[in-house]
């Protein structure tokens, strides 16, 4: 049995006595809970005050099973371990409670028996006694019951509110020295947490270097090897740039930070593992640049360095580092190999309860019923932060429900109560902390929240305690490890144009003037192309016609809420149909990149900087004072800009308007460092689709494969690319998609790994014997195959989406699944045999014998594959239709913007019917129709679904005739009449 104790720090070796005593508690004690024994207690009782704990404790179990002697024996243990002067007999004064009655009393006589000091304690819950209520309901949730179920775990009845000083005193007015012995505990505990200084791990020099001098070393090799010359060499502005970067890395005490970067980044780099060119505001930095953390030069590309490292306050620098995603794990190795495991954990983050879910599980348990706990949870607006405060500002469905609706009041009175409430512990996408010393010198650590229900084996994860921000404030070395699955497309690419042209492609150093590429961007072929997929974004490419990586740098900084209303500015004034005006000349050489329109933040830091004579730091200062809205910040903000701008020859009106302009873009503005950045990988990818489009369509399939829906989406351009994609075949079909070349040209197979309820250990099975040798016929496979892993299923799956149709017709096949399941097993189970083992023919096995049955009809044959690989590969069911579409219809690859408000018929078969409820309690739909070369959206209203809802079922083939809406730039038909499409449809 477990017990409850107090432990409290008096001093620095207590802390660290009690992160020893958490930590084992979860890497060597967890048992459902983290426990620790009395022999961990004694190695680890220095610096701590121990209390004998609430009502729980073993102390106060002792009294209350009538073994006083034991309890005795107890208390003197715990003296004996923490000392005399640090061991105290709790006192807590819930007499509602029949248990406490009896212990209180008994744990008095201890104390006065053993020579224990006693101390008053609360056994708090929550704060004030009014939420007892809401803490009963938080603790039914947590138990997963009812606040209504009889016998569950429950604290009502007992205040276990955090009491006043005043109420303790009355409650302990007979025994004032429980109440001066806190004040003596309090006086003891002396422990306080070093904030504000950096604790960079160690990093490990080449003998006879410095860590300031090893950085200008490879910064200077950097240099020559991408400019090609020295720093002796190089132009004024590089020469400059590259000293004064130097000076505040090192003034801000830094370059260890730098070089530990630089060093996993380029054992990255070194083994393939591609790697972003930069992330934030890092790819500001020449340094970073130079030594390879960065891949984008900041010179060329107008970068700021003060965005990355401020010279006017010593902060440590952010770098953030994308990684493939399916390798990003060896680089975390990587570091934890190179610094210690005991020094790199990942960070826990922890997930609170939201508005909506706040209010589905607080009616959970409150026993409302599901249907009225959803209706009230989507009244509250859905977006990211929403709280109730705002939602009941803003909805007023929600307000109403609360004043007219007893049963919402209680269920969102009592939710609002819980939301912000933890409600679980995760590992941090992210974020890894590197240490100087072993972690467990500034927290504690336990397995990472999956790995406590598994034996405690290698390869499990450690997570520290405390979250981001405490991790940060302890000033420890927290590092973003992203995984990017654009980089994995890339990776994967670059491995299969290696194998197929025995070259192995520089990603790093592409040409960025392909004007094939920007062909492909101003066609807004952008399927796969990172951060260019959307409709929005395809429609302005269109427009824009981007032909320098400057024009993406744009859209990736602009293409979001507030500066997007700039876009159509930019692009007319790019190309000449909009004249650009400065309200000053200063503001030219700054917002000419951008035809006048301020879009980056750096533009804002440039402006403070060059017309009021701000620092870059100071003007940082002033973007963020923008950002946060504060009147007050504001004001000053202001005043100190228009004054500055008059001292620097600007006059008063003009000063004003240069403040009105620029003042929404330092809200919104976006980092241009982190908007270069990601526009370089979205050049690479489309540079990749340009020039080798079969090895980048073939590592996008792989990549995406896990997402049937994706998959088909991608195959779908693939084919509109003029690649084929060949079904799978057993015999050809390798675990993942593979690129094919031979004399017919280039075409992707499709991966066994894809197909839809094909186990894993079906697919192991299929590649090790594939290994081996073809299966040459039906038999063979069934030999081979073990019956363990080819279960009804996955068998099910191969023969109806054709990957087994080389042995016979699919139907034929399926209606046989028993026979072939029992030959299989049959021939398993006699290979297994001594028999089988010593005479190698496996006569025992009955032969295969196949029933002729009706072969399948097309019909059912693309409804399995639609089924199985989510389209349509051996034909499409509107082929047949396609004349009468061509006549009577629009095909939807032809409807464009210019269509926009005009009614049309469409055709298509039915792909997905996704349902919505609207506010008026009535049901529409959201439907995706496809014909053989594309797919649109329909919206069905609830006057039209009202006579027509037999028609909307999935795999249906509808005629629609329906009015062409543009909204958003998104095309989609709103339907006003539907029909099954037929050879005779007509509307």
């Amino acid at each position: 049995k477990r017990f409850h104790l107090t432990l409290l720090i008096k001093n620095k070796t207590g802390y660290g006595n009690l992160v020893q005593l958490i930590t084992k508690a979860h890497l060597e004690g967890f048992y459902y809970k983290p426990r620790v024994d009395k022999d961990c207690l004694k190695e680890h009782a220095e610096g701590l005050i121990c209390l004998s704990g609430c009502s729980n404790s073993e102390i106060s179990h002792l009294i209350y099973s009538n073994q006083p002697e034991a309890a005795k024996n107890a208390a003197l243990e715990y003296r004996d371990i923490f000392g005399k002067e640090n061991f105290y007999i709790e006192l807590q004064p819930h007499f509602e409670l029949d248990r406490s009655k009896k212990i209180y009393p008994k744990l008095l006589e201890l104390a006065r028996e053993v020579e224990a000091p006693i101390v008053a304690t609360n056994d708090a819950h929550y704060l004030a006694k009014e939420d007892d209520d809401y803490q009963d309901v938080l603790l039914a949730i947590g138990t997963g019951n009812k606040v209504s179920d009889p016998n569950r775990l429950t604290m009502k009845g007992v205040n276990l509110s955090l009491r006043s000083a005043q109420d303790m005193e009355e409650l302990f007015k007979d025994l004032p020295e429980a109440i001066e012995n806190t004040q003596k505990i309090a006086d003891a505990c002396n422990f306080e947490f070093e904030f504000g200084t950096m604790q960079l791990p160690h990093f490990e020099l080449p003998e006879g270097k410095t860590i300031e001098g090893y950085l200008k070393e490879l910064a200077h090799e950097g240099l020559k090897k991408l400019f090609g010359y020295t720093l002796e060499e190089a132009p004024e502005a590089i020469r400059e740039r590259f000293l004064f970067e130097l000076s505040v890395i090192k003034r801000t005490g830094f370059p260890s930070y730098i070089l530990i970067v630089q060093d996993f980044v380029n054992w990255a780099k070194e083994r393939g593992i591609v790697v972003g060119p930069g992330r934030g505001s890092a790819a500001g930095s020449l340094i970073s640049y130079l030594i390879g953390i960065t891949n984008i030069d900041p010179i060329k590309y107008n970068l700021l360095f003060e965005r990355f490292l401020n010279p006017d306050r010593i902060a440590p620098p952010d770098i953030d580092l994308d990684f493939a995603d399916h390798r990003r794990d060896e680089v975390i190795e990587y570091v934890a190999q190179k610094y210690g495991r005991d020094h790199v954990a990942q960070i826990i983050t922890f997930g609170t309860m939201a508005a909506r879910a706040a209010v589905r599980d607080a009616g959970r348990a409150l026993g409302f019923s599901y249907t009225f706990c959803d209706r009230v949870a989507k009244m509250i607006p859905f977006a990211v932060g929403m709280t109730f405060a705002k939602a009941l500002e803003i909805s007023d469905e929600l307000k109403q429900v609360m004043d007219t609706d007893p049963q919402a009041r209680q269920l969102i009175q009592t939710a609002q109560k819980l939301e912000g409430v933890a409600r679980h512990a995760s590992t941090h996408a992210c974020g890894v902390v590197i240490t100087k010393n072993p972690i467990t010198h500034y927290m504690p650590i336990q397995w990472a929240a999956q790995s406590n229900a598994r034996a405690k084996g290698q390869g499990q994860a450690l997570v520290t305690q405390y979250d981001m921000k405490a991790v940060e404030a302890l000033g420890l070395l927290k590092m973003d490890f992203l995984g990017l699955r654009n980089l994995t497309i890339i990776e994967k690419a670059l491995e299969l144009i290696e194998k197929n042209y025995g070259q192995r492609i520089d990603i790093y150093n592409i040409p960025l003037d392909d004007k094939d590429t920007f062909g492909l961007l101003a066609r807004a072929d952008t399927t796969g192309v990172f951060q260019f997929e959307s409709k929005g974004m395809r429609r302005y490419l269109k427009e824009l016609r981007p032909n320098a990586l400057e024009d993406l740098i744009v859209m990736v900084a602009a293409f979001r809420p507030g500066p997007m209303e700039f876009i159509p500015t930019y692009i007319a004034r790019k190309h000449g149909k909009e004249k650009v005006n400065y309200l000053h000349p200063k503001l030219a050489p700054i917002l000419e990149s951008t035809y006048g329109v301020a879009i980056y933040q750096e533009q804002v830091l440039k402006i403070a900087n060059q017309l009021a004579g701000f620092t870059i730091g100071e003007a940082d200062i002033l973007r963020k004072a923008v950002g946060k809205k504060i009147k007050k910040l504001l004001d000053e903000q202001r005043e100190k800009m228009i004054i500055g701008m008059i001292n620097n020859g600007i006059d008063k009106i003009t000063a004003e308007k240069i403040w009105d302009f620029i003042e929404p873009f330092a809200r919104y503005g976006f980092n241009r460092s982190h908007a270069a950045c990601y526009a370089l990988i979205a050049y690479q990818t489309a540079y990749l689709k340009t020039r080798y489009p079969g090895e980048f369509m073939t590592a996008l399939l792989n990549t995406e494969s896990f997402d049937i829906d994706r998959v088909a989406e991608l195959i779908e351009e693939t084919k509109r690319m003029g690649i084929d994609v060949s079904p799978p075949d057993i015999n050809e079909s390798a675990r993942y998609f593979t690129l094919i070349q031979d004399e017919f040209g280039k075409r992707i197979r499709f991966g066994l790994g894809a197909i839809k309820n094909l186990g894993e250990n079906a697919v192991s099975a299929i590649m090790k014997e594939l290994e081996v040798g073809r299966f040459t016929e039906l038999q063979s496979f069934l030999e081979r195959v073990p019956a363990k892993d080819l279960n009804k299923k996955s068998l099910e799956s191969l023969i109806k989406c054709g990957a087994l149709d080389a042995y016979g017709d699919r139907k034929t096949l399926y209606d046989n699944i028993e026979e072939l399941l029992r030959y299989s097993k049959d021939w398993s189970r006699s290979k297994e045999s001594p028999q089988g083992g010593l005479f190698g023919a496996n006569i025992s096995v009955a032969p295969l014998r196949i029933k002729p049955t009706e072969s399948a009809t097309k019909k059912e044959k693309l409804g399995w594959e639609k089924e199985l690989l989510g389209l349509y590969i051996s034909d499409h069911p509107l082929k047949e239709y396609q004349q009468l579409l061509e006549k009577n219809a629009v095909l939807i690859n032809n409807i464009k913007p210019a269509l926009d408000g005009k009614r049309i018929n469409v055709g298509g078969v039915i792909s997905s019917v996704q349902k919505f409820v609207t506010k008026a309690h009535q049901l529409m739909l959201f439907v995706k129709i496809e014909d053989w070369l594309a797919n649109i959206e329909v919206i069905v209203f609830p006057s039209v679904l009202e006579k027509t809802a037999n028609l909307w079922q999935e795999n249906s083939m509808v005629m629609i005739q329906g009015r062409v809406s543009n909204r958003d730039g998104n095309l989609k038909i709103i339907c006003d009449t539907v029909q099954e499409l037929k050879a005779e449809s007509r509307i």
